[in-house]
């Protein structure tokens, strides 16, 4: 059975991989046993990662669809073929809604929607040519519920818009080979929620509102990726797994 889980021999690409979710995925996917490149903006942070971990990078501006494109070129010409790709880089702005610059609505929009559309279009194009593959998208509770006591609009709005997206590709391109899922975590202790954490309100809020009374580790996420990565889940596409702790059963 565990046999299943096994990723050798297959390439897989994790955008924002750099830190965070993100890096905690890149070590599953490696210790699966695939070759992994880790597709990140910032190209100091992302190389320093890679040769930490023994795996490869690759940079890219997910906001840019020619970027995303070269990235995912790349992937194929390194290893021959794109297998798994986790499209995860994201941010965050929390600001009230009646205030909100568009230009932050947009920033938000175009790494957290956008990226994500231009990372599937760009593995499904070679998954679908090679007749197979995983595409896996770093969904959030947040696209689920609403989050309190945090004014987050735009992010939740992106998030709702990735898990739709994925379903949307999912009954796409199925029947053609390749599966497209999505994984939703809670909160999870990352630089991304390194300020909601340091403010007492927010953080006594996250922890009460989860029945687990805590928020996650990155490497809590990691298996659900490699799951869903994997020939353990060759019958799932188009299904969001919901990491939370519980937060969204109250």
């Amino acid at each position: 059975m565990t046999d299943l889980f096994a990723l050798n021999g297959r390439n897989a690409i994790v955008t924002g991989g750099a830190q965070g979710i993100g890096e905690a995925i890149v070590l599953g996917l490696r210790d699966a046993g695939a070759r992994v490149f880790i597709c990140d903006v910032n190209p100091d942070t992302g190389r320093a990662s890679a040769e930490r971990h023994g795996v490869e990078f690759v940079t890219a501006d997910v906001t840019d669809p020619d970027s995303v494109d070269a990235a995912f070129e790349h992937v194929v010409s390194a290893g021959g073929s794109v297998d798994v790709a986790v499209n995860n880089a994201g941010i965050v702005h929390n600001h009230p809604s009646e205030d909100l610059d568009p230009a932050d609505w947009r920033r938000v929009m175009s790494v957290n929607l956008d990226g994500v559309f231009y990372s599937c279009r760009a593995a499904g194009k070679r998954m679908l040519a090679q007749g197979s593959g995983s595409i896996i998208n770093t969904g959030s509770m947040s696209g689920h519920i609403s989050n309190r006591p945090q004014p987050q609009s735009a992010y939740n709005a992106a998030k709702a818009g990735v898990i739709h997206l994925t379903k949307s590709l999912a009954g796409e391109w199925a029947a053609r080979g390749v599966r497209v899922n999505s994984v939703s975590p809670g909160y999870v202790g990352t630089e991304l929620t390194k300020r909601g954490l340091s403010n007492e309100e927010w953080r006594r809020s996250w922890i009460d509102g989860t029945p687990m009374n805590r928020v996650a580790e990155p490497g809590e996420i990691a298996p659900a990726v490699v799951f869903l990565a994997s020939d353990a889940s060759s019958y799932c596409t188009g299904t969001d797994l919901v990491v939370d702790g519980g937060y969204t059963v109250w």
